[in-house]
């Protein structure tokens, strides 16, 4: 009989301390998951930055390093350079990766390093408050834009997979969710993609991950996922962006 409830092994039997309704705890075992399958947890190497995303540590049960608010692609650039044989990744929010993270995520994936990052998009930033990130929708309230994001003084949305899809250096690029069932097992799918992406040494690999923020949304968690459901993956189209060698 095949087993339905079980902890992966690149996670630490611990209990998540996120909040309700939070989207880090089910991005975290996919990840895990997909560890744990391409049997690579013993060569696995985490690097995690400033925010929600700096409690990683605590939960993946593999080598894992902090770094500065931004600064994970040039870790982990170092990290995979000076140590191919490693798999390495990173796993970033969108105030860490889209706003002061910008010039390191863009080189990183320009010279296309053989790197996988995991870019979670709540559309704020979550562990200091809510403020308005790169990624907060158009009329969307923080507490930065109490009466919504007015395009005329903060821009537009930053629709990063598909600025990284650009640049010649990389090689997968894919928007999954977690919002449903059917999200998550494909977000699954583009997590080990991803993965097999670097593992084959075919270069710089990059998954987005819709994810909802109850606490900051001021939502229920029920409702956090509807409105993400209804603005979020309308906004950001989900699905893969780039996959270079792939060409079906």
């Amino acid at each position: 009989m095949k087993k339905i409830f079980y902890k992966p092994k690149s996670l630490k039997n611990i209990p998540f301390k996120y909040c309700p309704g939070c989207g880090h705890s089910i991005a975290h075992r996919l990840i895990a998951e997909v560890i744990d399958k391409l049997k690579i947890r013993e060569i696995t190497i985490g690097v995690a930055p400033v925010g929600c995303a700096v409690f990683a540590y605590n939960y993946f049960d593999i080598d894992m390093l902090e770094i500065p608010h931004g600064r994970p692609p040039a870790a982990a650039t170092g990290m995979k350079r000076s140590c191919p044989e490693k798999i390495i990744f990173t796993y970033q929010g969108d105030g860490d990766l889209a706003a002061i993270g910008t010039a390191e995520i863009i080189h990183a994936a320009n010279r296309g390093e053989n790197i996988t990052v995991f870019f979670i998009n709540n559309a704020n930033y979550g562990m200091t408050g809510g403020q308005m990130a790169p990624t907060t929708l158009i009329s969307q309230k923080t507490t930065t834009t109490p009466c919504g994001r007015d395009p005329q003084t903060t821009g537009y949305p930053l629709h990063v997979s598909e600025l990284i899809a650009l640049l010649e250096g990389t090689a997968f690029v894919a928007r999954g969710s977690l919002d449903n069932y059917k999200n998550i097992v494909m977000t699954k799918k583009y997590i080990e993609q991803a993965f097999r992406c670097q593992i084959e040494n075919k270069g710089f690999s990059f998954v987005e991950i819709l994810s909802p923020c109850p606490t900051d949304w001021e939502m229920s968690p029920e409702k956090a996922l509807y409105w993400l459901r209804e603005n979020m993956i309308k906004e950001y189209k989900l699905g893969v962006i780039k996959d270079k060698w792939n060409k079906e």
